[in-house]
């Protein structure tokens, strides 16, 4: 599962990052209707009565997708390399990680500091739980809760809770 190259070394994606991290920046230094506005222009898409919270960072974000209602807490991060696609309603706990970006497991080709993208998805109505970390290319489906503190290695079906590091199915939920 080696996933899209990627090379953020670019200048293209270094310029991409710097716009990023300023934009995110003045949201956290002064978390104003208008610096709210700029960080969800950033976004590739950013649905209706979305909230975020003071702390967050991304490295691009223009491959973050955000549906309606979705609120993330204080002090997550989006590492935007590959796409992150968050459904309707979804609540997002504090300090949680979105990681898209793989590297080479061979150290040799390491050195030549490529790196391969991997999409995250994760389904409508889904809770992550505060410090959760979602490893690249997974997806959770909708309905499913994920632990706080948990890391999420493989995908995860709708209406499951999972749990642990790294993360177990703890049970079914129900739809109703």
């Amino acid at each position: 599962m080696k996933g899209r190259k990627f090379n953020s070394l670019t200048a293209e994606n270094r310029v991409l990052r710097d716009k990023a991290k300023n934009i995110c920046f003045e949201f956290n230094r002064t978390p104003s209707k208008g610096n709210l506005r700029n960080l969800k222009h950033l976004f590739a898409t950013c649905g209706e009565q979305v909230i975020i919270e003071q702390g967050f960072k991304c490295d691009y974000g223009i491959h973050i997708e955000l549906g309606d209602r979705v609120f993330i807490n204080s002090n997550c991060t989006f590492i935007d390399g590959g796409r992150i696609k968050i459904g309707d309603d979804c609540l997002v706990g504090p300090s949680v990680q979105f990681l898209t970006i793989n590297h080479d497991l061979n150290p040799v080709k390491r050195l030549e500091k490529l790196s391969y993208a991997l999409d995250v998805t994760i389904g409508a109505n889904v809770w992550i739980g505060a410090a959760a970390i979602i490893l690249p290319g997974v997806t959770i489906g909708e309905g499913a809760v994920i632990g706080a503190g948990s890391v999420i290695t493989k995908d995860v079906g709708s209406n499951i809770m999972v749990a642990g590091n790294p993360a177990r199915k703890i049970k079914s939920l129900d739809k109703a």
